[in-house]
């Protein structure tokens, strides 16, 4: 019952109580969450249509529908367009540190995915002139990068860098994390000022993300600093909400 020759465990469903006080739809769910979090439905597999799942199991489809939508309102599955409902293994919540999604979704076990959009030198805006700290005009490297956990869209990033980082090419940024190719030709990430906020979609944002038009998503502005106090890169990121959110950790004084 799922795609990508991923065997659906035939026991899942084997028992169900059909005539007992607990609902059809919840057993299907909790079943389903169980088997997806112990890995037994891997993540980027794809269900059949609730119309098949109903029929292999004798279901309604409003039942089979309540079930799959319980887990979509948990993060477990996602409704795609043209591609149907897939695994993926929960949302990802990030700590707001001094790292990269990238990092972050390895360190997480999910297993990230690049495609980069645009890269080319551009010139400075004012506000991306202030944030860097060149004259406005300056060329900058402008980088949209599209970034995937397993396969479902997550984030769209938009980095600009000083025009000393423009021999970075487009299969590092591909492979590896923006500040894992900073690391690696010396650079040391101190400090950063960041904003977390929302907002709706904008322009393209919707299908690169695989939202609904005007669909909310999360914004992230960062302006990162080296040890010596200038400024390497700023950011201007949308996330997902449905897969994606920021933890902090609040102490009193």
């Amino acid at each position: 019952m799922v795609s990508d020759d991923v065997v659906w465990p035939d026991e899942l469903f084997a028992d169900l109580d059909r005539t007992g006080p607990v609902p059809l739809y919840f057993q299907i769910s909790n079943r389903l969450e169980t088997a997806i979090r112990e890995g037994r439905i891997p993540a980027g597999s794809r269900l059949e249509t609730e119309i098949g799942i109903g029929q292999r199991l004798g279901l309604s489809r409003p039942t089979v529908r309540r079930a799959i939508q319980e887990l979509v309102d948990k993060g477990l599955l996602v409704r795609r367009r043209g591609v149907g409902t897939q695994v993926v293994h929960g949302q990802l919540t990030r700590q707001v540190e001094l790292t990269s999604l990238y990092e972050d979704l390895q360190s997480s076990h999910h297993e990230p995915g690049t495609t980069v959009l645009t890269h080319e030198l551009r010139p400075a805006t004012d506000r991306v002139a202030e944030n860097l700290g060149v004259e406005p005009g300056t060329d900058v490297v402008y980088l949209r990068r599209r970034r995937t956990s397993d396969g479902v869209p997550v984030a769209v990033l938009e980095n600009y860098l000083t025009s000393a980082f423009a021999d970075v090419t487009t299969e590092q940024l591909e492979t590896q994390g923006l500040y894992q190719i900073l690391r690696a030709r010396g650079v040391t990430i101190r400090v950063a000022k960041q904003q977390i906020g929302a907002r709706r979609e904008q322009d393209d944002e919707d299908e690169l993300l695989d939202i609904g038009s005007g669909s909310p998503v999360l914004t992230m502005e960062r302006i990162a600093y080296d040890a010596s106090g200038r400024a390497v890169e700023y950011g201007q990121h949308c996330y997902r909400p449905d897969m994606y959110n920021f933890a902090t950790t609040l102490i009193a004084k």
